[in-house]
């Protein structure tokens, strides 16, 4: 839309007209989520509950350094135990070690890191009984 609102036209008026030509033009057809009942109208909904929902949809994390840190070596560790050759563990594991100290030598606010690298051997130890089963 480039088209400014003529001078003296209701902005409703012109707003309508907008929407109309759009309409007819075929722009709102096949939008995702057409014909769906929108999400939350049955709650109330606040500014909290936007921002909650912005977060998810952009995969932000708003948790201080040191306790991200412990959720990415968590997720890792999990991935780490899938992998099928020992020589990707120790990779893996080597690459998580470098971002925890990484981070460590980052965190100044929120609660200090109290994650330490990993000992390749232990992680590999729980690797291969992963494998047994």
């Amino acid at each position: 839309m480039t088209e400014r609102k003529p001078f003296g036209m209701p902005a409703e008026d012109w707003v309508d007209r907008q929407i109309r030509e759009a309409q007819e033009r075929g722009e709102f057809d096949n939008l995702p989520g057409a014909g769906k009942p929108l999400k939350g109208l049955d709650r109330p909904w606040s500014l909290d509950d936007w921002a909650r929902e912005k977060i998810k949809s952009e995969g932000v994390s708003i948790l201080p350094l040191g306790l991200q840190l412990r959720r990415d070596v968590e997720r890792e560790l999990d991935e780490i135990m899938q992998l099928a050759l020992e020589e990707g563990v120790r990779r893996a594991v080597s690459r998580l070690n470098e971002h925890i100290r990484e981070t460590n030598r980052r965190v100044v606010e929120g609660p200090a890191s109290l994650v330490r690298p990993l000992d390749v051997e232990e992680v590999l130890l729980k690797w291969r009984a992963c494998k047994k089963r």
